[in-house]
């Protein structure tokens, strides 16, 4: 797939695709105890957990999709993936090699301008600003490049015209976005389902808070499905990406791990 969406970029097609692969694990146990582990193990801006009747969702995501709150709206694109070090001085080392990348910069920075773009259909005229730029986040197993876009919502639209208009996210689509939905769509084998899409609230106050499903397990029918993507340009390498993904998957994987074993954690 990543051969592919490379010959669709020198072909002009596209810039960027984030493509995603699904995992699948047994997993007959209590799907609280996965949520209690990964709150454990990764404690995350936002925590979900889903109890929908036939399958639960638990997630520990990173990543805002849009948040208005009292007028003002806020994106932070996360794109570009390092693993973390055992060590602090390892942290250091690969957030200065994650930061002098110039594929992660690239991709990062297309990115910002999607965003950009996203909230600029649906924002007060010159209103559109890059409030913090190129900035590391740590979690449990990986970091990322962040950045913070921030702008005020036009008069006429309310904050689920924000939801239409971020949704899906460039971070976990690509650039141009149809076209990359379009090319995901020929070589993923599996829907998406949750995975990409919205969860949290929107309130009758017009203000809204949604967080980005990634991080994020389905448990049905005593099996635990988990996706991660990697962002492909043209001088992606297969293995490295694949690695990316695997990096992504590994809290939810652990967390699964020490639910299965029963470990009592403190709540």
């Amino acid at each position: 797939a990543v051969n592919r969406i490379k010959e669709y970029i020198v072909a002009g097609d596209v810039m960027q695709v984030v493509i995603a692969q699904r995992m699948s694990v047994d997993f007959a146990g209590d799907p609280i105890n996965v949520y209690r582990a990964l709150r454990f193990l990764n404690p995350s801006p936002y925590m979900v957990f889903f109890d929908l009747g036939d399958h639960h969702v638990v997630s520990a995501s990173p990543e805002i999709l849009a948040r208005v709150e009292d007028g003002k709206i806020t994106v932070r694109p996360l794109a570009g993936t390092r693993k973390r070090g055992a060590t602090e001085a390892e942290d250091q080392a690969l957030e200065q090699e994650l930061l002098a990348d110039e594929k992660e910069l690239a991709e990062h920075l297309m990115l910002i301008d999607l965003s950009r773009n996203d909230s600029g259909r649906v924002s007060k005229i010159g209103s559109v600003k890059v409030t913090r730029k190129m900035f590391v986040e740590r979690y449990s197993h990986v970091m990322h490049i962040a950045s913070i876009v921030e702008s005020e919502i036009r008069d006429d639209c309310a904050a689920l015209d924000v939801l239409k208009s971020t949704l899906p996210v460039g971070t976990l689509s690509g650039a141009p976005k149809v076209r990359a939905m379009e090319i995901i769509d020929e070589l993923e084998p599996e829907k998406r389902g949750i995975y990409g899409g919205a969860m949290g609230y929107l309130g009758w106050n017009d203000n809204m808070d949604m967080a980005i499903a990634i991080r994020t397990a389905v448990i049905k029918d005593q099996t635990l499905y988990v996706q991660a993507g990697a962002g492909i340009v043209a001088d992606s390498q297969p293995e490295s990406e694949w690695e990316e993904t695997q990096n992504k998957a590994r809290a939810i994987v652990r967390a699964l791990q020490m639910a299965q074993q029963g470990l009592k954690l403190e709540s």
